[in-house]
């Protein structure tokens, strides 16, 4: 139930296929599916009246009623390799207005790929998306590395001179965009037809929040973070084991 005036639902999209990690949304992660983290991150802060999972697999399909979130059927022309994810969120807000006569006034776009980011990011992000009055919102963490690009003379540099190389702590502050969180009205989607639109703001999260799965190494990396954060909150006398 949702905690907030306005009508927030949280979209997750979550295919079966993928190239890097075969059943990727499905994979272990210290003995909980991947998928489950941002369901129940999404459940637990409290602003959705909604949490859709939009899938063509029915294992996804099965998991995600196990951790307490409604499933949208999603069409073959939008579940293959090269599918993007805006027709993806496009088809679950229709569904809903068409199937359920539903209309959300926020749509949180999920990434289960994301599954650090945990309900107060979340609640953080939301918060950060009232306060700065933005049109959509997108989740960043910080970051001071040295980048080079190729060009016809070899490598060049894109944010310093190593002519006058900085100290990191000197370098100007920049936002990566970490895909676990954005947050977007929906007359933007529906005009636009992408996450992003309007006046745009950003919600700044912790770099172990923002690991993303994308190749196996990231599962291990995940899982380790996840293992330290239950220790910290049992310490802490906290909740259960993420």
């Amino acid at each position: 139930m949702s905690d907030t005036k306005y009508r927030c639902v949280a979209i997750i999209p979550a295919r079966g296929g993928s190239k890097g990690i075969p059943q990727k949304n499905l994979v272990k992660l210290h003995r909980r599916p991947l998928l489950a983290y941002t369901i129940e991150a999404a459940r637990q802060s409290g602003l959705f009246e909604k949490v859709l999972v939009s899938t063509e697999n029915e294992k996804i399909r099965q998991t995600a009623h196990r951790y307490g979130a409604q499933s949208i059927c999603r069409p073959a022309n939008l579940s293959g390799d090269r599918a993007a994810t805006e027709p993806v969120v496009l088809h679950a807000l229709n569904r809903l207005r068409k199937t359920e006569r539903y209309r959300p006034d926020v749509v949180f776009l999920l990434q289960a790929t994301s599954p650090l980011r945990d309900e107060d990011d979340i609640r953080a992000a939301y918060r950060q998306f009232l306060r700065q009055k933005v049109d959509s919102l997108l989740s960043v963490e910080k970051n001071t590395d040295f980048l080079w690009k190729e060009s016809r003379r070899g490598l060049a540099p894109i944010n310093y001179s190593y002519s006058r190389r900085p100290r990191r702590q000197d370098m100007p502050v920049q936002f990566k965009e970490n895909g676990a969180i954005y947050i977007t009205k929906y007359e933007i989607w529906m005009r636009h037809g992408n996450r992003l639109g309007g006046r745009i703001g950003y919600s700044l999260m912790d770099p172990m929040n923002s690991i993303e799965i994308d190749v196996p190494f990231d599962v291990i990396v995940a899982a380790a973070a996840v293992r330290r954060r239950g220790k910290i909150r049992k310490k802490k006398g906290g909740s259960h084991d993420r």
